[in-house]
């Protein structure tokens, strides 16, 4: 795959904050495109196991010896603690000017690394749109990812770009000042979908408890049941629909402007759990607004919301 303009950064010596599962995972990208591993940090016993795991030739080291040794340093910590590690980093001098500092926060640009900036380092954001387990397939889906990148200046810009397209990503600039909504989208994609499956895997498993398919017991305690096995070929198909087709994908009771059928839902699902009908109730409020659904729909839901309140 090729680079922005023909440019490629030269080999690199990389040193990571921390051990996560972020930083492991891009820590083992960057060597599969040659880049060098200096050092790492860790601090959990998780982490230090990651680090074993992930990067078993790279020691592990305290955070400052680890900025000493690196050209490329990447901040790989949870967003709230990346201020306080930027301003330790600065006050010790332990980043030398020139070092090219990333940090993977997705809501932060770059203005979160001014305190290094001054100092002559070279701040990037890349943040990968990904979601990250700990597993396995956190390495293999950062081929399959999009990265968000914010940068200085033009320069900034191919640097991260060159680096995501190294590891197989794919890059897309993202504005200083648009990074909190980028960072709002991906979350409610993301993380909020997780959610509505999750609900809808419960609601299921309740509907057929007791229930038996080929001598084989439909429902057990944990994931990749039954439960699962039905809502996954739908799941799948309708996140597919929605990003081919858009509004068009919509479909289903709320879409149809079925108000007896969205009332029979709610209180069934209240049966099961009242805090599920809450969150079913709050999600068909949004996709009647965008079906522009009919007005005994939008009473149906209202109704339930004030009599749940």
């Amino acid at each position: 795959m090729g680079t922005p303009n023909g440019f490629r950064p030269a080999r690199l010596s990389v040193g990571i904050i921390s051990a996560g599962r972020v930083g492991t995972a891009l820590g083992v990208a960057l060597e599969r495109a040659e880049h060098v591993v200096a050092a790492c940090s860790a601090i959990s016993k998780a982490s230090r196991r990651r680090a074993e795991l992930r990067l078993p030739e790279t020691p592990v080291l305290p955070v400052h010896d680890v900025a000493a040794r690196a050209e490329l340093l990447l901040l790989a910590v949870p967003d709230v603690e990346l201020p306080g590690l930027v301003a330790g980093l600065a006050s010790t001098g332990a980043v030398r000017p020139g070092t090219i500092v990333v940090h993977t926060a997705g809501a932060n640009g770059i203005g979160v690394l001014s305190p290094l900036t001054e100092l002559g380092c070279i701040p990037l954001a890349i943040h990968p749109a990904m979601t990250f387990t700990g597993a396995d397939e956190d390495i293999a889906r950062l081929s399959e990812a999009c990265f968000g990148i914010t940068a200085a200046d033009e320069i900034g810009y191919a640097i991260a770009q060159s680096l995501v397209l190294e590891i197989g990503g794919e890059p897309f600039r993202v504005r200083e000042d648009a990074r909190t909504l980028y960072h709002a989208a991906l979350a409610h994609g993301g993380n909020h979908v997780i959610t509505v499956v999750l609900d809808a895997v419960e609601a299921l498993r309740a509907a057929i408890k007791g229930q038996e398919l080929l001598g084989q017991e439909l429902v057990g305690d944990g994931p990749g049941g039954i439960a699962e096995r039905v809502l996954a070929p739908l799941a799948r198909a309708s996140l597919e629909n929605a990003l081919q087709r858009g509004q068009s994908a919509l479909t289903g009771p709320v879409a149809r402007g079925d108000a007896t059928a969205v009332a029979g839902h709610l209180a069934a699902l209240r049966e099961v759990d009242p805090e599920l009908a809450q969150s079913y109730r709050a999600v068909s409020l949004r996709t009647a607004q965008r079906a522009h659904a009919p007005a005994d729909v939008f009473a149906v839901l209202t109704a339930e919301s004030e009599g749940s309140s």
